[in-house]
This record gives structure tokens, C-alpha cells and sequence, in this order.
């Protein structure tokens, strides 16, 4: 979904078990994005040469990952629990 005034991605749906019951909203569409910094940064084998990942304090994948190794306890279960 995207805002009709700027067209910025508000939220995504992604093909998983879940469908659309999990939205995964997107920083820009926070009012306050400093609040949710990244837990992950992936598919960085595209970012762009400008962007210095060195340092990062949050786990960097080339690619995507796997849930099961990166996500905490509780928020696989939530997600689990919607494939049901």
C-alpha cells in the first residue's frame, strides 16, 4: 500500500503461509523512524556501492535468511500461529 500523497510503501505483504495477515510496515511510513532501527540487513549483494555496512551491529545477509536463525522466540510463534 502506498500513500496517495507521496507514494511512498506504507506496508508490504509478502508470499508466505501467512498471506495477508501479517503487514510488515516500512520505516519511512513511522513518524518517529529513528525509533525502529533495522534487526537485519539483507540482500545487501545488491545495495549500493555507497552504502558502508562495516561496522554493522545487526546481522548482514548477501540474501534473505532464515526466520528460524535470526528472528527471536516469540515473534516466530506469533508468526507460526497465523499459519494455523
Amino acid at each position: 500500500m502506498a500513500c496517495p500523497e507521496c507514494g511512498c510503501v506504507l506496508w508490504s505483504h509478502y508470499a508466505t503461509a501467512v498471506g495477508d495477515r501479517i503487514a510488515f510496515v516500512r520505516v519511512p511510513a513511522l513518524d518517529k523512524p529513528d525509533l525502529a532501527p533495522p534487526g537485519i540487513h539483507i540482500f545487501t549483494d545488491s545495495k549500493q556501492a555507497w552504502v558502508d555496512l562495516i561496522g554493522a551491529t545487526v546481522p548482514v545477509m548477501p540474501q534473505y535468511y532464515r526466520r528460524s536463525e535470526h528472528w527471536p522466540a516469540d515473534s516466530i510463534a506469533r508468526h507460526d500461529a497465523l499459519r494455523d
